[in-house]
């Protein structure tokens, strides 16, 4: 699969004014969307989480094309999540929440291509974390 770089990057670059924004509204549709993951979170500062979130997702736009040292922190990053408690079935509500809240910011901007390419990519994150989670 080849993911369409020009399309995250200049998708990212229309939410990024609203970083702390988009992260808020991320955990809010998680946190509604899939109640149990809430208590995932019980003991997590989360403005550092928040953080953190928005960390990861600079680390993946800042690197696609760069796909050893993305391979090796999202496969470090799934290493951590198992140690977290965060399991396999998972996945699909943070990406579920993802999209969504791509969708909510980009408004008209998030157009069938651009919900393709971050399908695509979050696919590929998923895919790399989980090889991560299995491996430690």
């Amino acid at each position: 699969m080849s993911l369409q770089v020009d399309l995250l990057r200049s998708s990212f670059n229309k939410i990024k004014p609203q970083a702390d924004e988009f992260v808020e509204k991320f955990y809010h549709n998680l946190f509604s969307d899939y109640p149990s993951t809430k208590p995932l979170f019980e003991q997590t500062d989360m403005s550092a989480q928040k953080k953190k979130l928005l960390d990861a997702l600079v680390l993946v736009i800042q690197n696609l094309t760069s796909t050893s040292v993305l391979a090796t922190a999202l496969k470090q990053l799934g290493e951590r999540h198992k140690g977290y408690g965060i399991l396999p079935k998972h996945y699909p509500f943070v990406g579920n929440s993802l999209i969504k809240t791509f969708a909510e910011f980009l408004g008209p901007d998030w157009t069938p291509d651009v919900q393709t390419a971050w399908l695509d990519a979050y696919g590929a994150i998923k895919d790399l974390m989980l090889q991560g989670a299995e491996a430690g």
